[in-house]
């Protein structure tokens, strides 16, 4: 199993708008950010370790102008904690290796997919494309495609938060 990791080096490489996402817990504008309405299959992984986080087959337009997951593509590469920032009680969303800030999650996802929202900072990710996938090193994630594109021809169900 690759190792993910949070590196002097890749903190250095980041943009102004990614640092102060992923390293100052800040949220970027919506409506105006790299994936919110991106529909191509593939997966998200921290702009930081790379750690595998989000399948385009779990993404969804939630309306908030930000990706919005009901699900992590691993369970264990994603942290959630409490948030009572800015007055409000929320739950944090962290990657594990990377130790990234992603975002937030809510209870307002589709209930029929579990009823979360993963609202996540576009800064916080970079998106693998299918096709670059096994060139890449996640070869492992082809598998979650396989049964969405049978029955779906983009692999991707977007669709309105209920």
């Amino acid at each position: 199993m690759p190792e993910y990791s949070k590196s002097p080096q890749r903190i250095s490489e980041l943009t102004d708008q990614q640092y102060r996402v992923t390293q100052r817990d800040e949220t970027e504008p919506s409506f105006s950010n790299a994936y919110w309405d991106n529909k191509a299959p593939g997966i998200y992984v921290d702009i930081v370790s790379g750690e595998p986080l989000f399948a385009s087959v779990d993404k969804y337009d939630s309306r908030t102008g930000w990706p919005s997951f009901t699900k992590p593509l691993e369970s264990g590469h994603v942290v959630e904690r409490p948030d009572s920032s800015h007055g409000m009680l929320r739950v944090e969303v962290r990657s594990a290796q990377g130790d990234s800030h992603l975002g937030h999650l809510f209870p307002d996802g589709p209930s029929d997919r579990g009823g979360l929202r993963y609202c996540i900072n576009s800064a916080s990710l970079r998106f693998v494309p299918l096709e670059d996938l096994e060139q890449e090193g996640y070869g492992q994630y082809l598998s979650v495609f396989e049964t969405t594109e049978a029955t779906e021809p983009s692999g991707q169900r977007e669709g309105p938060a209920q």
